[in-house]
């Protein structure tokens, strides 16, 4: 047999830091419900032509899908892994249009397979959480701020560290950079979005390798320094000098965004023109979401506004959306070991056994327990009772039941106390009857 090596870029838990996962996933479902945000689940793979051309060199980490014994040519221009959520999902509005109510609203929360370079916080395999409204023909732009009040309600259910929700509008760089005079703007979101990575003097020169003139060059730069967390943005972006159509309708759309925010969640959301998001199909609001103090690890959620991204041709289904980074978000608080799982298991009693005969007596006694909600197995073995409380508490679990002589009675093996017990009656304190999410507090 082989020997088993891990491979990279492809992440899995251990059980008590997937229970941290669970609870993260379970928590946002139930947020994005209290929105009236509907489930969807769609296929793992989509025809490669729908996933590709939508930039941020989507076109490489694409993982092709074919049978093992076909041929090259045998299937077609053949199928890709989906990269994100978004593109299956306009998609399937398309392809359920007719049996669909608009403005639609739904969640997705699915893997994703990406084939970059693994490293810290970047994966091959990853699962995201996706809230997005779609509508037919036009899509208010009430909704930008909606979308964004939704995350950061999910958000500030987990135990998260503090986080900014950076938004921008890609008619901003658009008009900007069209005003300018510079009329292939894909390529010139694309060098800009990499100011972080390599810095504005680094962008100015790429720019310039690109055919821009140097004032073109750092202008765009200079727009992509200016953020605010109110609406002074419009100021400084006018104060460049450029005018374009379409940079006046974006200063407008973000302004009505900021000033929603301002009202409804002060701080939330901050305006930064650096914003652009890498795919090609977003038009209006682009959003990054940053852990505050850990911008440099990158964002652990973000989305934007589609206006063209699901049309048949007589009808067009503008959206909106976010998506949460779970795996991102989650490996790096336990990595960093801000959360856990209080246990390795969800189990909160162990029946312990005085011998194997008794196994039947133990098994009614667990199914009783169960039959109130309370998470039970029996020990594996009638070993030393010794024992049977290690394996307990190996695992986290908190309690231990035992027959006796007489009667039922259950142990809580952090204490030492034990009581006697009813299985029909008992039930542990509320806090211990699932295992919990412990932060950096509750472990210093």
């Amino acid at each position: 047999m082989s020997k088993v090596t891990p491979i990279s870029g492809f992440p899995e838990f251990l059980p008590s830091d997937r229970i941290v996962e669970q609870q993260f996933l379970d928590t946002i479902r139930e947020t994005f419900e209290l929105h009236g945000f509907a489930s969807v689940e769609t296929r793992a793979v989509e025809p490669v032509e729908r996933l590709s051309n939508q930039g941020e060199d989507a076109d490489k980490e694409i993982y092709g899908v074919r049978r093992l014994a076909a041929a090259a040519d045998d299937e077609g221009p053949g199928l890709g892994l989906h990269f994100d959520l978004t593109v299956p999902f306009a998609r399937y509005v398309l392809e359920h249009a007719g049996k669909l109510t608009f403005p639609f609203r739904r969640y997705q929360i699915q893997k994703v397979w990406r084939g970059e370079r693994p490293q810290e916080g970047r994966y091959r395999e990853f699962t995201q959480a996706d809230i997005d409204v779609v509508d037919s023909g036009e899509l208010p732009n009430h909704y930008e701020v909606e979308l964004a009040l939704v995350i950061a309600e999910a958000l500030s259910k987990l135990p998260v560290p503090e986080f900014v929700i950076k938004v921008n509008n890609r008619k901003i760089p658009e008009g900007f950079y069209r005003g300018l005079g510079l009329d292939d703007v894909t390529t010139v979101l694309r060098i800009v979005d990499k100011i972080d990575k390599i810095g504005p003097d680094k962008v100015v020169e790429r720019l310039v390798e690109a055919g821009a003139t140097d004032k073109q060059a750092r202008l765009a730069v200079q727009l992509a320094d200016i953020s605010s967390t109110d609406t002074s943005f419009v100021e400084k972006v006018r104060a460049l000098g450029v005018e374009h159509e379409t940079l006046d309708e974006g200063l407008e759309q973000l302004s009505q965004v900021m000033s929603a925010a301002a009202e409804h969640a002060p701080g939330l959301l901050m305006a930064d023109l650096r914003i652009a998001r890498g795919l090609d199909y977003y038009t209006g609001a682009v959003y990054e979401i940053y852990l505050i103090g850990q911008e440099s690890f990158g964002s652990v959620g973000g989305g934007g506004r589609y206006d063209a991204l699901a049309s048949d041709g007589k009808t067009t289904y503008p959206g909106v959306g976010i998506s949460i980074g779970v795996s991102r978000l989650v490996h790096r608080l336990v990595s960093l070991g801000l959360v856990k799982g209080s246990r390795k298991t969800p189990t909160a009693v162990l029946v312990a056994l005085n011998n194997e005969e008794e196994r039947n007596d133990a098994m009614r006694t667990a199914a009783a327990l169960r039959a109130r909600g309370i998470p039970t197995e029996v020990a594996p073995a009638a070993a030393k009772f010794g024992k049977q409380i290690k394996f307990a508490d190996r695992r986290g679990i908190p309690f231990v039941w035992f027959s006796t002589d007489s009667g039922p009675e259950v142990k809580d093996i952090r204490s030492g106390e034990q009581v006697p017990a009813d299985p029909a009656a008992w039930t542990p304190p509320a806090h211990d009857v699932r295992p919990s999410i412990e932060t950096l507090e509750e472990n210093s």
